[in-house]
């Protein structure tokens, strides 16, 4: 049964690997086989029953806007005027006046993936739900996960070591309405620090260390692509034609 009707996605970010695609618009509205990264993201949203979507903008804040006028979900825009000194938290938390509350579904706005991802992740009762990759080959890069001996997740971060790594975290989740309030004020207290560096992924872990219960959501068996490069779009487009 669906429990979530709301949504962020963050597409704030530059995009600069992916120039010259980018040097007019953002990331999230690169097309893969004919349709933009958002587009295929807000038809799957839209098709879970989502009413209510955030979007975190910052680069070419007016092509978004313009690419999602008209759309059948009440869209409502907040952007991050320094997105290009500022990671991803700072984004996120700019969205908790629209979003504090109630449960959400967090996307990155340069993913590509299957829409039953969205019902699985929303099936879990955790207060926050990870959409894990856990056949992916890692590499340092990657997003990685830790876990405990009952699978729940107890940290984040690009530095954990490969073979230590449950996998690889896809960058959706679900966060439910009773964590909302305090992942938006441990969000805003790192920036109130001066920490507006961080990746939301680390903001998780501090909250996970606080008593969070983290969920890992396997969608090792689910197509999904995060677009960072050309590279990335040749093989965004082999699996998603």
């Amino acid at each position: 049964m669906q429990s979530t009707r709301a949504a962020v996605i963050l597409a704030a970010g530059v995009g600069s690997r992916l120039r010259p695609l980018t040097d007019d618009k953002p990331k999230a509205l690169v097309e893969v086989s004919g349709k933009t990264i958002l587009g295929r993201a807000v038809d799957a949203l839209s098709a879970y029953g989502i009413e209510r979507l955030v979007v975190a903008t910052g680069y070419r804040d007016d092509a978004i806007r313009a690419a999602l006028a008209g759309s059948r979900l009440d869209v409502v825009y907040r952007k991050n005027p320094r997105y290009e000194t500022t990671q991803n938290s700072v984004s996120l938390a700019l969205c908790r006046d629209a979003l504090a509350g109630s449960a959400f579904f967090k996307l990155d706005g340069d993913v590509l993936f299957d829409p039953g991802l969205l019902e699985r992740i929303d099936a879990t009762t955790g207060m926050l739900s990870v959409a894990v990759d856990r056949g992916v080959d890692l590499d340092p890069e990657a997003m990685k996960v830790q876990i405990d001996e009952g699978g729940r997740i107890t940290a984040f971060g690009k530095g954990i070591a490969v073979e230590s790594a449950a996998g690889e975290s896809i960058g959706i989740e679900r966060v439910s309405a009773s964590a909302s309030a305090s992942l938006f004020d441990a969000l805003d207290e790192a920036i109130n620090q001066g920490e507006t560096g961080l990746y939301y992924e680390d903001v998780y872990s501090r909250l996970i260390e606080d008593g969070l219960v983290a969920s890992l959501v396997d969608v090792s068996d689910q197509r999904w692509c995060e677009v960072d490069s050309s590279e990335d779009l040749a093989r965004a487009a082999l699996l998603f034609p």
